[in-house]
């Protein structure tokens, strides 16, 4: 991987609209911005390479002496020999050119930052809008060396929404932390719109060419892909690992596809850096998938949702071409739901009908698979990952039998504080209110590795779920000592300890305040009830469904009407239904979004 510093403050060269070229600080915004306005910059105008063939094209500018040809990396996966194989024995091939366009997150609340330096201590406070402050605390002290871990405190607080574009550690938080020192004083910096829209990582900006091998019965034989990934001036936090691990492994989709082989080429390019957002590789895998399949369906003249069908995975667990191991799945459950609820056997008859008001009715699929919960730790490790992909969780049942959650995921508008606090209440069988989670803060909480790659209830659940394990454990046989029964006889119902069989029990509070008060524990055991635990996966999990748009598009102006949006999900357990409901309604927007309304473009002056 070849790849250029970033530095936080272009001593130079300024590689992107939004590089940063100076700092002012200041009693107030408004000074600031007065100040600000006072800078003079002198630029010496250079040639740009905004756009993926322009930056590999013959000549181009070359962005940073240490990627020639503005090349980062070119990774593949699969076994290209066999694939090729597949191919020249095809009946039919299928060939695309797919541009995923790119995308600016635009959080609800911009990025904002708080750096206070204490002298005495020689110890930073960084107050800031991170989806992991760990992660956050790891890279600013072993990368940046801005302090030591143990002189850095991260806290981050309710950030105002995420989707993957505050993962990263930005130059802001940095220059702010350097300020604070240099002042003497607390600095804080808040983004504004504008500003957000040019500095926050962007998302997508793929250029893939796709080819799927068909035999005469219409079963896929061969997966081959070339994507072109564009990761911008700089490489961000994860930025390498999204057109790759977070990618490439997902290009089986729900398809029994023997033979994948698939080519990852980055490219530097003179745009905002590009980084993970919503999804992060996996809704890019979806798109060149369900385009090829759609493509597919129009080219051999079958109908799409029978194409589909004919190539489900169907035996579990399913072992892809591409790494990925599926452990459970019925993709044909999903589509029939779809199908049924969209009434797909009617649509023929409302084409026809939108024909006649002069609107042509369209329809189309997306049959989408997602690697959940990134893990696990070696599997990303033998991808080349610098760090492990575990969470953790501690447990304090307090003495008077309150419960605090310290989760080393973070909340940012998920309703984390209410689904972790329900599994929690449940399990002990007490109101919700007497659980609080605690989270977002590097001082509070043991070390913890975030939210992203929606990996909060597979893998922060589960976490939760093990530390509650052995708080349970050591609650039990607090109680069968003290009722003279044996731990395999109690069980835990409506916040009791109870003697199966009995009437004996002993309530939460008391069993809490016997652990801490220590007078008659069991031989041996320490006083208190808290426990932690680091919880890493085996596998990825892999939820899956059917989604079916159907839309009427004006052939005048173009216009578009989505007439019906259908969605069937297998999501496994819901903890709470209306949250999930409420992230496909964000996806489904999202997903319209880029599809229709959403781009970011750059001139060629970038």
């Amino acid at each position: 991987m070849k790849m250029g510093a970033w530095p936080a403050m272009a001593p130079k060269i300024v590689r992107f609209v939004g590089n940063a070229v100076a700092v002012v600080v200041a009693e107030t915004r408004n000074q600031a911005r007065d100040a600000a306005e006072a800078v003079e910059v002198t630029y010496e105008e250079l040639p740009a390479a905004a756009d993926i063939r322009s930056a590999i094209a013959s000549g181009a500018p070359q962005l940073h002496p240490e990627a020639p040809g503005n090349v980062i990396y070119d990774w593949s996966i699969g076994d290209e020999a066999a694939t090729n194989d597949a191919f020249s024995k095809a009946a039919n091939v299928v060939a695309m050119d797919i541009t995923n366009n790119r995308l600016v997150p635009n959080a609800m609340e911009p990025r904002s930052a708080v750096a206070e330096y204490d002298s005495a201590e020689e110890h930073f406070t960084l107050y800031t809008t991170s989806q992991n402050p760990h992660v956050a605390r790891l890279v600013l002290s072993a990368f940046y060396n801005v302090a030591p871990e143990n002189k850095l405190r991260v806290i981050a607080p309710d950030v105002g929404g995420g989707f993957g574009s505050k993962i990263f550690i930005y130059p802001e938080e940095m220059v702010a932390l350097w300020a604070s020192k240099r002042t003497g004083r607390p600095v804080k910096w808040t983004a504004d719109r504008t500003e957000a829209f040019l500095t926050d990582a962007h998302g997508r900006d793929h250029l893939t060419k796709a080819e799927m091998a068909f035999d005469k019965d219409n079963k896929i034989t061969g997966l081959r892909v070339k994507t072109h990934a564009n990761l911008g001036a700089y490489m961000s936090l994860f930025s390498a690992s999204v057109p790759t691990y977070l990618y490439a492994t997902l290009l089986s989709g729900q398809y029994n596809i023997p033979n994948i082989y698939a080519e990852v080429i980055s490219v530097y390019t003179n745009t905002t850096p590009v980084d993970a957002y919503r999804g992060a590789g996996r809704p890019e895998a979806s798109f060149v998938m369900e385009r090829m399949m759609e493509t597919a369906a129009r080219q051999l003249k079958v109908d799409p949702a029978e194409l589909r069908r004919k190539n489900f995975i169907t035996s579990f667990p399913h072992q892809t071409p591409v790494i990925m191991a599926y452990d459970a799945g019925d993709f044909n459950a999903s589509l029939d739901a779809a199908l049924k609820a969209i009434d797909y056997a009617g649509f023929p008859a409302r084409k026809e009908k939108a024909k006649k008001e002069g609107k042509l009715r369209g329809i189309g699929f997306s049959c989408y698979i997602e690697a959940c919960g990134i893990a696990p730790s070696k599997a990303v490790g033998s991808l080349g990952a610098g760090v492990g992909l575990w969470e953790s969780c501690e447990v304090r049942v307090n003495p008077v039998g309150t419960v605090e959650i310290l989760t080393g995921s973070h909340s940012h508008g998920q309703g984390h504080e209410t689904t972790f606090a329900q599994v929690v209440a449940d399990r002990l069988g007490i109101p919700i209110g007497q659980v609080s989670i605690v989270h977002g803060d590097t001082d509070k909480v043991q070390f913890g590795m975030g939210t992203y790659g929606s990996r909060s209830g597979a893998v922060g659940m589960s976490a939760i779920v093990k530390a509650m394990e052995k708080v349970e454990a050591k609650a039990k046989k607090i109680v069968a000592h003290q009722l003279e029964a044996s731990e395999n006889d109690i069980v835990i119902e409506n916040g009791e300890f109870k003697v199966t069989g009995t009437d004996k029990k002993i309530a939460l509070p008391m069993v809490a305040l016997a652990a801490y008060t220590g007078h008659n524990l069991p031989d041996g055991m320490e006083p208190g009830l808290k426990e932690t635990a680091f919880y890493d996966p085996s596998n990825f999990t892999f939820p899956a469904g059917a989604y079916v748009c159907e839309v009427d598009v004006d052939p005048g102006t173009g216009k578009t009407d989505i007439i019906n949006f259908v969605a069937a999900d297998d999501f496994g357990r819901l903890i709470n239904p209306m949250i999930v409901e409420g992230q496909v309604h964000g996806g489904i927007a999202q997903g319209v979004g880029q599809a229709l309304l959403e781009g970011a473009v750059y001139d060629k002056s970038g």
